[in-house]
């Protein structure tokens, strides 16, 4: 029972407020471990403060080491701001069709991440911006063509993880074509399998083949694909798409289950049920309430005791989760970070603004 509520913690990456680690936090990792951290604008105040928060976080369980998360696309997706380099949405991108350009802002961007221990970066948007109207995509994606996205996509997510952060391709299976916001509701997508095929995966084919760490799936109803449930929850698109379609063999990642898309219509312990029994490795959520990341904790444990969420589908998970931490936390250096004068000659150094001025031109 013990070993079992240790396992399943290991499925959860939490959202939480303020500038250090809460003790409510602290409590949840000792009691059933944890997978990781997402860090929000809420954590961050300096490039010294998120450094020393982002070692803390890593070691809050003993012998596994957390991923120190965070959403740093560019453009309107950007938790860190000055002195961090600011970049440019990745629409800029796509319109240079620049691979060099693109290698060279994800080797900055790498960098600075690095510097102040961030391991998981969920990026590059891989939708593609088929929809003018689309209010939550829009300048997020590299181009509103698929072979495009497909092949710039690519180049940053080889670029982010030779530098050795982890990359996130989103949003499975795409996000596009849509005309309401996923943070708030639950956007229908209407195209026939063939349509998705031809447009929506060509960009995920991309990722399988550059080995990306991670793939994060889509709050989005696509009734050709599952006629019941949205793509978060549905073993159709994760499992049978996804994972056995497209053959990706890495971790697969929900988005936030606090969005409006999920949960105006379950629970968040029913949706971290039905995520890790769709076929997703780890589920996020993200908000900093921990009464509700730990009322899904023992959801999950529940649903295992009584059968309903079979142990092989969470051992599954957490041997993908635990292969990726190999390959990206095990050769991270045990050691404090950086001080505030080394940070500064990295953060924002004029290398990288330089790149975000030639990005810039493009906008």
């Amino acid at each position: 029972m013990a070993s079992l509520r240790r396992e399943i913690g290991r499925l959860l990456i939490a959202g939480f407020s303020g500038l250090q680690v809460p003790v409510e936090l602290k409590t949840l990792a000792r009691e059933f471990g944890l997978g990781g951290v997402i860090l929000f604008a809420r954590n961050i105040a300096e490039a010294e403060q998120v450094a020393e928060l982002s070692y803390e976080a890593a070691r809050l369980v003993p012998d596994i080491p957390l991923w120190v998360s965070v959403d740093q696309e560019g453009g309107r997706v950007a938790r860190l701001k000055a002195p961090f380099t600011e970049w440019p949405p990745m629409a800029t991108l796509g319109r240079s069709g620049d691979v060099r350009l693109a290698e060279r802002f994800a080797r900055a961007l790498a960098i600075e991440l690095k510097a102040i221990g961030i391991t998981l970066d969920y990026a590059p948007v891989l939708d593609v911006a088929t929809n003018p109207k689309n209010p939550v995509i829009g300048d997020r994606a590299l181009s509103g063509r698929a072979e495009e996205v497909g092949r710039l996509g690519a180049a940053i997510i080889r670029t982010l993880q030779a530098e050795g952060v982890a990359a996130c391709g989103k949003h499975f299976p795409g996000h596009g074509d849509t005309s309401v916001d996923s943070h708030l509701e639950l956007p229908l997508i209407e195209h026939p399998p063939d349509r998705l095929r031809a447009i929506e995966f060509v960009p995920f084919r991309a990722a399988v083949e550059a080995q990306v760490a991670t793939m994060m799936t889509a709050h989005v109803f696509v009734p050709a694909l599952d006629e019941e449930q949205p793509a978060t929850l549905s073993r159709r698109v994760v499992t049978g798409l996804l994972r056995e379609e497209l053959g990706y063999g890495g971790v697969i990642l929900s988005d936030d289950l606090e969005m409006k898309a999920i949960a105006n219509h379950h629970t968040v312990p029913d949706a971290a049920v039905k995520a890790i029994a769709a076929g997703c490795d780890g589920a996020l959520i993200c908000s900093g309430d921990h009464d509700a990341q730990a009322a899904a904790l023992e959801a999950l444990v529940h649903a295992v005791e009584e059968e309903r969420l079979a142990f092989s589908r969470v051992e599954d998970a957490l041997k993908r989760q635990q292969r990726a931490k190999e390959r990206f936390l095990t050769t991270a250096p045990a050691v404090r970070p950086a001080q505030a004068r080394a940070l500064r000659s990295i953060v924002g150094r004029d290398e990288h603004r330089a790149i975000a001025d030639e990005m810039a031109r493009y906008l």
